[in-house]
């Protein structure tokens, strides 16, 4: 308890630390702990230190989760991974985001998919700001048609941006990539009225990425520690 505790509240500082630098409020920008892997007594122990947003990059292990869960009706539920089109439905009936749309075809499926009982699914449009072929994503110069092709669909609602860039260790670089992240968001944003998050920034880079107006940072290692892929991350 007392290692996920304190890890949180490291992080929580370091978030405040870097939002004053850009004379930024650390309210602006949201923790979202990365739980993939994690068994549900890990998130128990987070939950219990007043962290409610969860990203899980696996479709099976985050529905399990949130079935554990089902009963805290405070907890905000991210999905973060690559989507598969059969994977669809298990997304759009459970969680309350997804942060990588990077084609029509899957924000089409999510929105018929997404039950009327719930609100529409928040949706991130996912930018390989970096180019690389082993990325999902879109290039930026698809951003503004894919935009226009998702915001009329009823059972989406289309929030933002979201990116991962290549590792760079030096601080310069990082901004440079990211800059150009925080350009299209806000070019997205004078379009569309719902746009307010862009999710970038992890524990490498979580400090350029507050200084280049990320509001919302993906952290799961500095939080829950290294991860076990072999273990049967739901018990």
């Amino acid at each position: 308890m007392n290692t996920i505790k304190q890890n949180l509240v490291n992080v929580r500082s370091h978030i405040d630390t870097a939002a004053q630098k850009c004379g930024r409020s650390s309210e602006e920008i949201t923790l979202l702990a990365v739980s993939k892997t994690k068994p549900a007594s890990d998130i128990e122990k987070a939950i219990a230190c007043g962290q409610t947003e969860f990203g899980e990059n696996y479709v099976q292990e985050g529905v399990d989760k949130i079935h554990y869960f089902a009963n805290n009706n405070t907890l905000v539920w991210h999905f973060i991974g690559p989507l598969q089109s059969n994977k669809t439905r298990l997304v759009a009936e459970n969680f309350d985001w997804c942060h990588t749309i990077d084609r029509l075809k899957i924000a089409q499926r999510l929105s018929d998919q997404r039950p009327d009982t719930l609100p529409p699914l928040n949706v991130l449009i996912q930018i390989n700001i970096s180019d690389e072929n082993s990325k999902s994503g879109i290039n930026l110069t698809e951003l503004d048609g894919l935009a226009a092709q998702i915001s009329i669909l009823s059972g989406i609602k289309l929030r933002g941006l979201m990116a991962i860039p290549a590792p760079e260790s030096e601080y310069d670089k990082q901004v440079e990539v990211l800059k150009k992240m925080h350009l299209a968001f806000k070019q997205l944003q004078s379009q569309y009225p719902n746009i307010d998050t862009l999710s970038m920034g992890m524990t490498s880079d979580m400090e350029a990425a507050i200084a280049c107006g990320s509001t919302l940072v993906r952290i799961g290692t500095a939080i829950f520690g290294a991860r076990d892929y072999a273990t049967n991350a739901t018990k």
